[in-house]
């Protein structure tokens, strides 16, 4: 099995969603055995923010491409062949003001690109990334995944979808949350990590 780790957390060492995602990884590698882990930091790798360039290029065909469109196109190109070459993707979702960190944006932003990861039928879009399982990592400093607060989870609905349209339908949501409560932060790494079975 082929892991894509994904980290967007700006903590480093420090990152609660990118332990989780660690934790799910060893998992994974202990039941299959003989697995290798590519790891994509996008946190410090970023992803440049899409502009005109990127998507002039994106819809230039590659023989037409000037040097420029080339080297605009390289970063999605890049992200499509890790994510197609993956059995298993493990995506670390740290709450950033309720929503995902602007370096994952970006990168699903490359990864999404029309006759590529998706395309229009006469009966609506379909996704062309096929096949694979996704495990979401996804760490906060409240509880999101019930309660009053619920409502504001803007991360996970929104993954879910993009990563649906995309055609990664399969998809396991482990959670960290409570970190920053005090009744909760002890336990909660782990209590994300047990959550997964593989």
């Amino acid at each position: 099995m082929q892991i894509l780790q994904i980290i967007s957390s700006a903590r480093g060492a420090e990152s609660i969603s990118t332990r989780l995602s660690q934790g799910i990884i060893d998992k994974l590698v202990a039941a299959h055995t003989g697995s290798t882990v590519v790891v994509r930091d996008v946190a410090t790798q970023p992803f440049p923010h899409l502009e005109e360039a990127h998507l002039q290029a994106y819809f230039t065909p590659a023989e037409g491409r000037s040097a420029a469109q080339q080297e605009a196109v390289r970063h999605s190109d890049e992200a499509i062949a890790q994510v197609m070459a993956a059995d298993a993707l493990v995506i670390g979702v740290p709450f950033y003001n309720f929503s995902i960190t602007s370096s994952l944006k970006a990168w699903l932003d490359h990864l999404t690109r029309a006759g590529i990861t998706f395309r229009y039928t006469a009966t609506g879009p379909e996704g062309l990334i096929k096949g694979k399982k996704v495990y979401l990592a996804v760490a906060s400093g409240g509880i999101y995944s019930e309660g009053p607060m619920q409502a504001a989870d803007f991360a996970t609905p929104y993954l879910r979808f993009m990563l649906g349209f995309l055609g990664l339908t399969d998809v396991t949501v482990a959670r960290a949350e409570g970190v920053k409560i005090p009744d909760f932060q002890a336990a909660a790494l782990q209590k994300g990590i047990d959550s997964v079975a593989v």
